[in-house]
């Protein structure tokens, strides 16, 4: 029965450098598997824009990347852009953006109960249960668990075993691999979601933003809002490339005992 599934909220940390349609088509076909599960009811979704300091090449300002991101979440009921971590002064954990939006929700959808009449005409009354939250993210993002200095240990068993994943494919990743190969994750991969995306789309915003800077078309590949808005700020220029070139990303300075060269998104 639907009213006995359990509730849940998906959220997505990232750069959204700028957000794409792959990006929006993340959270379709993420509350569609959810569904099909049997399980799990979507109430919502959140994108989650990371903060200035995160240090990564070419990351256009916050303010920006959330105008962009609500623009092109105009035409959706259920997904919503979150500013919170993108304000945070320095760069945050996704561990502790969970934490916050977890708390959030769950004083939002607080745990209620349903009264139902028996046929000998008593009432009783059952415990709906407690909304979860699990990130949504690509491939490449659970990839990013291999990459030493970039996630510590405990963040992975805690995002992966308290809270949960669902995990799009993309492009010739595997992430039933990644999941293998790692202790942490298969430890709790009843409790990671892997939904394959037959109809391929292989957007990137990296490309995206190589595109605009030597003047191409990006037509259909972002919304039409979200081009309007990068044409009259002017954003991801030669110029804007630049920014944060040669820095390493923050979370290999705040933890990584022996720090690594920048990734590419």
């Amino acid at each position: 029965m639907a009213g006995c599934r359990i509730p849940l909220v998906l959220l997505a940390c990232g750069s959204f450098n700028p957000i794409t349609n792959q990006h929006m088509r993340l959270f379709e076909m993420a509350r569609d598997h959810m569904h099909n599960t049997g399980r799990y009811k979507v109430l919502g979704g959140i994108i989650s824009p990371v903060s200035d300091s995160y240090g990564k090449q070419g990351l256009a300002p916050a303010k920006h990347r959330i105008a962009m991101a609500k623009l092109a979440l105009q035409t959706s009921d259920w997904i919503r852009v979150d500013e919170w971590e993108s304000q945070q002064p320095d760069w945050t954990e996704t561990v502790v953006t969970m934490r916050y939006h977890h708390n959030h929700i769950l004083q939002k959808y607080q745990k209620s109960t349903t009264t139902h009449k028996l046929s000998n005409g008593n009432i009783t009354a059952t415990s709906n249960p407690s909304v979860q939250l699990k990130l949504l993210c690509g491939a490449d993002f659970l990839d990013s668990f291999r990459t030493p200095g970039l996630w510590l240990d405990e963040h992975i068993e805690e995002v992966s075993g308290h809270f949960g994943l669902v995990c799009v494919s993309r492009g010739e990743l595997l992430p039933e691999r990644t999941v293998h190969e790692s202790d942490i994750l298969s430890r709790h991969r009843q409790n990671i979601f892997l939904v394959t995306e037959w109809v391929r789309n292989e957007t990137s915003a990296t490309e995206v933003r190589r595109a605009l800077r030597r003047g191409a078309s990006v037509k259909y590949l972002i919304p039409d809002p979200v081009l309007q808005y990068i044409q009259q700020h002017s954003l991801y220029t030669w110029d804007s490339e630049k920014r944060n070139e040669g820095t390493l990303l923050r979370p290999l300075t705040k933890q990584a005992p022996n720090p690594v060269s920048s990734l590419e998104d």
